[in-house]
């Protein structure tokens, strides 16, 4: 079975089996129209869509070619970005979330999680660290981007710092997509081979699929698409949080979210 790497450090944000992600009005703008996007928590690509909440937020920016733009916005404005475009082509809006928490009342609940999420041996980790089996805490940090076509979509996305990371090595708005879009998986500096991507495709009709894949030895997966579709990409690390994350939070595990949404063109 394969074993989890565990990794001392710190970092955390929104919600438990939960995805975070960013979810534009329209992934195609004109150039001179308005990059639109709310946050959203939940599952399936249905959620609560969240105000944007500067306490809750560590970064939110916008890229296109060498330019970079924090969103801007007043407390509580939804869409939680809307904003006009950096310049033409592929624009990337990243959002990284402030720490939080989730309890969990009993091992078995938080079993069901890891296994969901194929995070490995933490269970029998969990038990060699002595640590309780029931009322405990995990500390959790999101790191969502996605990705709009505007006017040409001409461009590609690229690692814009967060801590994990998906990078769409396809544009799905300008490349031949007949075999597929590829994202690689990036922890730190580091490639994440022979990892779960869980993707969600949300057909035009709002009907939702979902299909997992796992990351070559270069971190990346072929993820299948179709025209009119939209999708959002997920994967997580998990770590043991360092000393001072440990004595904040309370938490005895730790997990890093990352998320990328895209649509691919009728």
């Amino acid at each position: 079975m394969r074993v989890v790497t565990f990794i001392l450090a710190v970092a955390a944000a929104p919600a438990a089996a939960h995805e975070l992600w960013l979810e534009p009005h329209a992934y195609q703008v004109p150039a001179e129209g308005s990059l639109q996007a709310d946050i959203v928590n939940g599952e399936n690509f249905d959620g609560i869509i969240l105000p944007l909440l500067p306490q809750r937020i560590v970064n939110f920016v916008i890229f296109a070619n060498d330019q970079a733009a924090r969103v801007q916005g007043r407390p509580g404005d939804r869409p939680a970005l809307n904003q006009p475009p950096l310049a033409p082509g592929l624009n990337i809006a990243a959002y990284q979330a402030q720490n939080a928490t989730v309890d969990y009342e009993t091992l078995g609940k938080f079993e069901t999680f890891v296994d969901h999420k194929d995070l490995g041996d933490v269970i029998a980790v969990h038990r060699a660290r002595s640590l309780p089996e029931e009322d405990f805490k995990e500390v959790y940090s999101r790191y969502s981007k996605t990705l709009f076509a505007v006017g040409d979509a001409v461009g590609a996305d690229r690692r814009v710092g967060l801590e994990t990371e998906l990078v769409a090595l396809t544009n799905p708005y300008t490349d031949d997509l007949s075999n597929g879009v590829q994202v690689q998986l990036y922890y730190r500096e580091n490639l994440r081979a022979d990892e779960q991507v869980e993707v969600f495709e949300k057909a035009p009709d709002g009907a939702v699929a979902i299909t997992r894949y796992r990351t070559d030895d270069q971190g990346i997966a072929t993820i299948q698409v179709k025209p009119g579709h939209e999708y959002m990409v997920d994967a997580v690390v998990v770590r043991i949080p360092n000393d001072a994350l440990m004595d904040e939070t309370g938490a005895v595990w730790e997990t890093l979210w990352a998320n990328l949404t895209f649509a691919v063109p009728e």
